[in-house]
C-alpha cells in the first residue's frame, strides 16, 4: 500500500512524509485509548446520516458490522496500529474500509478529524470523569469509616505545627471528607461543560449536508449540542478544567500525605501506616518508609505541571483548530491515570491505618493545648478578653518553667493569676472538656463528629 492511499490528505502533495516526521506527529500511540469511544461517535454519525437521508441504509448495517468486528478486535488486543496511519481516528477508518469497502469511505461524510477528535476526547473524559467522582466517593467512605472509630479520639490541632487546640481524630479526618466533597462537585460541575457535542462542525465552520445534531446528541448522551462551530473545534477549555479541578483533588490528598508522613514518624508516633504501603532501606533494615504519601505529594506536582502545560498549549492559539491540540491529550490522560490510580490506592490505604492515641493525648499535654479554654473561662467569669489572655500567657510561661500542664498545676497557683479561678475550672484544663465545651454544628466535640459522620453516610448513599 502506497503512502498516499494510507492518508486522508496525501493527493495535495508530492512527496511523502519522512519517517522522523511521521514518527513526530503520530499520535496513535497514545490516543489509541480513545478508539471505543471513537467507534461509539462514529456509529452516532452513521445514523444521523442514515435519518438525514444521506447514508443509504445497506451502508448502514455494512458500518455496524464492520465497526462490531473491530470493537472485537480492539478488546481483544489483536488490532495493529500503525503510525503511517496518524491517528486513533484514521486507524480505525482504514480497518472500516479494508473491511467493507465503499461504505466505510462514506462514514466521514459531513464531518472533519476537527470535530472527530473533539468529540472523542469529551466521550472519553465525560466516562472518567463519572469513574474519579466515584473513585472519590469511596475515598471519603474510607476517612468516614476511620472517623466513627475515632469520634472521641483527642489530638493536638495544630496551627504552625505546633500543638494550638485539642481536637478529636475524627473531626480531622473529617476535614479532609469536606475537601473531597468539594472535590466531587467540582467534577460534576465541570462535566456539564465536558457534555456538549461538537460533532457537526466539521473542519471549522459547518457542513453543507442536512445533518441533525441534536440527534446525535441524543443518540451519544450528551446534553446539547455546541453554538459555534469555530470556538467547537479548538475549544480545550473542558480539559483544562478537569485538570484544574484534578490538581486541587491531589492537592488536598498531597496534603493529607504530609500529615501521614509527620504523624508516622517516631518524633510523632500518631499512627502506624499498613506495611503493603510501605518499603524498607537497601541499608537501614530497621526502617519503615511511608512511599505511597511520599509518592502521592511527587505525583501532584505531575498533575500541577499538566495543568500548566495545558493552559500553556492554549495561550496563544488563533482561532480555530491547530496541530499543537495534538499535544492536550498526553497530559490529560496521565491526569486521568494518575488521579484515578491514586485514589484507589489512597482509599485502601486509609483502612490500614492504624492510630495510637496514647501518643496522642501525651502530644496534646505537652503543649498547653487548653490554654484557650482557660482564657475563654475568664471571660466568662466576667475578666475581659485582652487580660484573660494576659494571665493564660503568664500561667503558660510558669507551668513551662515548673515542666508541667496547665491541668497538672494546683488551684492555689492557678489562681496567683486570676483570683477569678475556682474549683470547677479542672473540667475546663482537660482535653476532654475542652472537646465538649465545642459543641455546635463543624465543632469537634464527639457528638458533633458523630453528626458530621451520619451526614456524610446519608450523603455517600444517595
Amino acid at each position: 500500500m502506497s503512502d498516499a492511499a494510507n492518508k486522508a490528505w496525501s493527493g495535495r502533495f508530492n512527496e511523502p512524509v519522512s519517517e522522523l516526521v511521521k514518527r513526530y506527529t503520530a499520535s496513535v500511540t497514545f490516543d489509541k485509548r480513545m478508539a471505543e469511544v471513537d467507534i461509539q461517535g462514529s456509529l452516532a454519525h452513521a445514523a444521523m446520516l442514515n435519518k438525514s437521508g444521506v447514508l443509504s441504509d445497506d451502508d448502514l448495517a455494512a458500518i455496524r458490522g464492520g465497526m462490531a468486528d473491530i470493537l472485537a478486535d480492539i478488546r481483544a488486543g489483536t488490532l495493529e496500529w500503525s503510525i503511517d496511519l496518524e491517528d486513533v481516528h484514521m486507524n480505525v477508518e482504514r480497518r472500516l474500509t479494508d473491511k467493507i469497502g465503499d461504505a466505510g469511505k462514506r462514514l466521514h461524510t459531513g464531518r472533519s478529524r476537527n470535530d472527530q477528535v473533539a468529540t472523542d476526547i469529551r466521550l472519553y473524559l465525560r466516562g472518567a470523569t463519572d469513574a474519579i467522582v466515584g473513585l472519590v466517593h469511596e475515598l471519603q467512605r474510607s476517612l468516614v469509616d476511620l472517623a466513627e472509630q475515632h469520634a472521641a479520639t483527642v489530638m493536638p490541632g495544630f496551627t504552625h505545627l505546633q500543638v494550638a487546640q485539642p481536637v478529636t481524630f475524627g473531626h480531622h479526618m473529617l476535614a479532609y471528607v469536606e475537601m473531597l466533597g468539594r472535590d466531587a462537585e467540582r467534577f460534576i460541575d465541570a462535566r456539564k461543560r465536558i457534555n456538549r457535542l461538537p460533532l457537526g462542525s466539521a473542519a471549522l465552520a459547518g457542513t453543507t449536508y442536512p445533518i441533525d445534531r441534536e440527534y446525535t446528541a441524543q443518540l451519544l448522551g450528551f446534553d446539547s449540542v455546541t453554538q459555534n462551530s469555530l470556538d467547537a473545534v479548538s475549544d480545550r477549555d473542558f480539559a483544562i478544567e478537569f485538570t484544574a479541578a484534578a490538581a486541587l483533588t491531589m492537592t488536598h490528598l498531597s496534603r493529607l500525605s504530609e500529615e501521614l508522613i509527620i504523624w508516622m514518624s517516631p518524633r510523632f508516633g500518631f499512627i502506624d501506616i499498613a506495611d503493603r504501603f510501605c518499603t524498607g532501606s537497601s541499608i537501614m533494615p530497621q526502617k519503615k518508609n511511608p512511599d505511597v504519601p511520599e509518592l502521592v505529594r511527587g505525583k501532584t506536582g505531575r498533575v500541577n505541571g499538566h495543568l500548566v502545560a495545558l493552559l500553556t498549549l492554549m495561550k496563544s492559539q488563533p482561532l480555530a483548530y491547530n496541530k499543537d491540540n495534538q499535544e492536550d491529550k498526553e497530559p490529560l490522560f496521565d491526569t486521568v491515570d494518575t488521579l484515578s490510580d491514586t485514589l484507589r490506592i489512597y482509599a485502601d490505604m486509609m483502612r490500614g491505618i492504624t492510630v495510637k492515641p496514647e501518643a496522642m493525648e501525651r502530644a496534646v499535654k505537652q503543649g498547653f493545648a487548653t490554654a484557650t479554654d482557660l482564657a475563654d473561662y475568664l471571660v466568662k467569669k466576667g475578666l475581659p478578653f485582652r487580660d484573660a489572655h494576659e494571665a493564660v500567657a503568664l500561667a503558660v510561661r510558669y507551668a513551662e518553667e515548673k515542666r508541667r500542664d496547665l491541668s497538672e498545676l494546683q488551684l492555689v497557683e492557678l489562681q496567683s493569676f486570676s483570683p477569678l479561678i475556682d474549683a470547677d475550672v479542672v473540667n475546663v484544663l482537660t482535653p476532654e472538656g475542652s472537646l465538649a465545651a465545642r459543641d455546635h454544628v463543624g465543632g469537634t466535640a464527639p457528638n458533633q463528629v458523630r453528626a458530621q459522620i451520619a451526614r456524610w453516610r446519608g450523603l455517600l448513599a444517595a
